[in-house]
């Protein structure tokens, strides 16, 4: 397949909290099809598994991260008591601690290592504070880069870098397909989690309000985006091969029982996507 595929390839990986794990299955997919990036570019969750894929652009990755995604100390990032997460949200303005998702990325990447130290280029995006823009790191430490673009409001606390606050970068660019674009990507493989698929209608609960406004806002510049992008530019977004209706329920960011599911499906999928792109080409 990599006679198929002209480059520079970048791997633009979204985000999406637990439902991220359906970008392992994706990331098999493209590694067992011989394509491998020139640059991947992350946002929130698809920044933590970004990040990997720079450091270790093969298929062993995957199976880093299937291990990982199953690892106890996964389940530590959001894995509080409610009344631990009730006391630190009314004493504070988030529910959990960075500290678990740290020393994650720290066991993963090394502590001091730099964006420079990655074997691929790489770039993730957060929403700075101060100046309401979006912000995409590529230099400096990775491990605190990659926490600002995973900051989720409310989950886990603004991120501080150099005197500047960074929160989730999924509020400014969830699926970054123009910094590809902007980075002289001419094959671009999106990993995106599936809610992009999904048909929207109006709120019929509290929660849901916030969530439809984001959903909007994220397929809104995604799909500008994508209608947008320059004719010598080829764009494949790969599928997730289904969700499930607790996927959209308040608390999906700790359900993490389905995460072998997630993956399982999501490869076969874009396995098939892959396959069938090989035969039209």
């Amino acid at each position: 397949m990599n006679g198929m595929v002209s480059g520079p390839v970048a791997f633009v990986l979204g985000g999406g909290g637990v439902l991220g794990a359906v970008e392992v299955g994706m990331l098999r997919a493209l590694f067992r099809a011989g394509i491998r990036p020139d640059l991947v570019l992350g946002t929130s969750i698809g920044a933590v598994n970004g990040v990997l894929v720079a450091a270790e652009p093969a298929e062993s990755v995957t199976d880093r991260l299937v291990s990982l995604w199953a690892s106890p100390e996964a389940d530590e990032v959001y894995g509080d008591s409610v009344a631990r997460q009730l006391r630190r949200f009314a004493a504070r303005t988030h529910l959990h601690s960075p500290r678990p998702l740290r020393r994650l990325l720290e066991r993963e990447l090394g502590e001091g290592t730099r964006f420079d130290d990655l074997k691929v280029p790489f770039r993730c995006c957060a929403a700075s504070i101060e100046r309401a823009a979006e912000h995409w790191f590529e230099s400096g430490p990775v491990v605190d880069a990659v926490l600002a673009s995973s900051a989720v409001p409310g989950l886990l606390p603004p991120a501080e870098i150099d005197g500047e606050h960074f929160v989730d970068g999924g509020i400014v660019n969830s699926i970054p397909v123009g910094e590809a674009v902007a980075a002289g990507a001419k094959q671009i493989f999106v990993l995106q989690v599936g809610r992009i698929e999904r048909p929207l209608s109006p709120p019929r609960r509290p929660w849901e309000v916030a969530q439809v406004a984001f959903e909007i806002a994220r397929r809104h510049r995604f799909a500008r985006e994508m209608a947008g992008l320059p004719d010598e530019v080829d764009v494949h977004v790969l599928p997730t091969g289904g969700g499930e209706s607790r996927d959209d329920t308040p608390w999906a960011y700790r359900d993490r029982a389905a995460v072998g599911r997630r993956i399982s499906r999501a490869y076969t999928a874009s396995r098939r996507y892959l396959e069938s792109y090989v035969e039209s080409s």
